[in-house]
């Protein structure tokens, strides 16, 4: 098995978020999106972030990649304390050690798969570890089409392919915020299943939004947010505990479940 990314040895956690508060809008318009949230992710694990709509588990998973600021609080990532990082070392620190992927892709239409895949270590001018790149394109199975641009792939094979460009770097762990958003149930579970393989093959940590009770049973534990607060934690989820506890939170259900009752970490 690959090594995982560097993390913090005092804590084994690839990603911690200590007391996060995070508010938009001012005055009689604010809205506390996060209220005094903290969050472990051990490193090599799967760990799903589900809620209601506006419960904040976007936002969640943006401060913790960096993406967007908190009011107050505290985020590391593998061992690094970031939400206190200047722009330019946060930049860096985003590009190197943190992958992300998302529910519209993000690929440039420009460029073939093999540019979409490489394009974190082009722009930063850094050599790609050509076993590595092979490794990981042979797990995403797009050996075949590495020359077509995304317009020439189907949604599964273009967020397969953005899924190994989060991978390319050897983050410390990826963020997903709704991956199969945008795909059917056969490229759904094939896009699970290779999230699944990052943390089993190769010691990665992932962290998912999702809305579906079926994806958040590929994690290994769930995360449930309510009103910018973290309100429950499940391990080894089923269909049928993940179903229970969103319904308890008031959340629509869907009509299929799209898998069986199981835990996909088996």
């Amino acid at each position: 098995m690959t090594s995982p990314a560097t993390i913090s040895p005092a804590t084994g956690l690839a990603a911690c978020a200590e007391n996060l508060i995070k508010r938009y809008g001012a005055g009689v318009a604010t809205v506390t999106a996060l209220n005094d949230v903290s969050l472990e992710i051990p490193a090599g694990s799967f760990t799903a972030v589900m809620g209601p709509s506006g419960s904040g588990k976007s936002t969640l998973l943006h401060c913790m990649a960096g993406l967007d600021s908190v009011d107050s609080g505290r985020i590391w990532v593998g061992g690094e304390l970031i939400s206190s990082m200047p722009d330019r070392q946060l930049t860096r620190l985003r590009r190197d050690r943190i992958g992300f992927v998302f529910q519209a892709f993000n690929l440039l239409p420009v460029l073939p798969a093999i540019g979409n895949i490489t394009l974190p270590l082009d722009i930063a001018g850094r050599p790609c570890d050509q076993q590595w790149l092979a490794k990981i394109v042979d797990a995403v199975g797009l050996a075949g089409r590495l020359s077509h641009r995304p317009s020439e792939l189907s949604g599964g094979q273009q967020q397969r392919v953005a899924i190994a460009r989060a991978l390319v770097s050897r983050p410390a762990i990826v963020f997903a915020d709704e991956p199969t958003g945008n795909l059917d149930s056969r490229s759904s579970a094939e896009v699970l299943d290779l999230l699944r393989l990052c943390v089993t093959e190769f010691g990665q940590a992932v962290a998912m939004v999702t809305h579906d009770p079926a994806a958040a049973c590929y994690a290994q534990a769930v995360v449930f947010l309510a009103d910018g607060k973290i309100v429950g934690r499940l391990q080894n989820p089923t269909t049928r505990s993940v179903l229970d506890r969103m319904r308890a939170l008031g959340a629509p259900q869907p009509d299929a479940l799209g898998g069986s009752e199981r835990n996909g970490m088996g």
